[in-house]
């Protein structure tokens, strides 16, 4: 199965958000190659929101080219085969958590569609939900000028809505 056809199959699993779901899907009908950069109407990104439950708490990164707090996240690469593998190569990139991140079941937690500048449109991001080992150490890296564990009691002050909304819907999936 490729790249393209996991996305399809996700989404049209996925039974929140209709209307969004629907425009992602939209998408893909109308662009084979909505799922890499290259495509220039806008493309499916893959991020994940990594959260140690155990300390109740959220890693964010201060990108760099946005200067934002933002779950980690990015452009799907020829090398995934899945959104959900594309979601935990950026974490594990964007973290420098190597090793013992997990998704937390039940597929995509939110969908975020948002304007990128010229000469692609619109990035259309499937968020994922990382659960991390307790204890874990995060490290830098080239893509960002910060990273911190956040109480989620903070996450709003820092973090843009769309974050919060991620954080929120991460937090009611896992009951708490």
């Amino acid at each position: 199965m490729s790249l393209y056809d996991d996305a399809v199959l996700v989404l049209k699993g996925y039974e929140d958000q209709p209307d969004l779901r629907d425009t992602y899907l939209e998408h893909l009908a109308a662009h084979p190659d909505g799922v890499y950069k290259p495509c220039r109407a806008g493309h499916v990104t893959a991020s994940a929101l990594v959260i140690d439950p155990a300390a109740g708490r959220v890693l964010l990164t201060l990108h760099k080219k946005l200067g934002m707090w933002l779950q980690m996240g990015g452009h799907c690469e020829p090398g995934d085969d899945t959104l959900v593998a594309a979601a935990l190569r950026e974490a594990r990139e964007e973290s420098g958590i190597a090793s013992g991140l997990s998704v937390l079941p039940g597929g995509p937690v939110r969908l975020d569609r948002h304007p990128i500048p010229a000469p692609c449109h619109w990035h259309l991001d499937v968020q994922y939900a990382a659960l991390a080992p307790a204890g874990s150490v995060a490290a830098i890296s080239e893509e960002s000028l910060d990273l911190r564990w956040f109480p989620y009691e903070e996450v709003a002050a820092v973090a843009d809505t769309s974050v919060v909304r991620l954080m929120e819907a991460t937090l009611a999936r896992l009951g708490g």
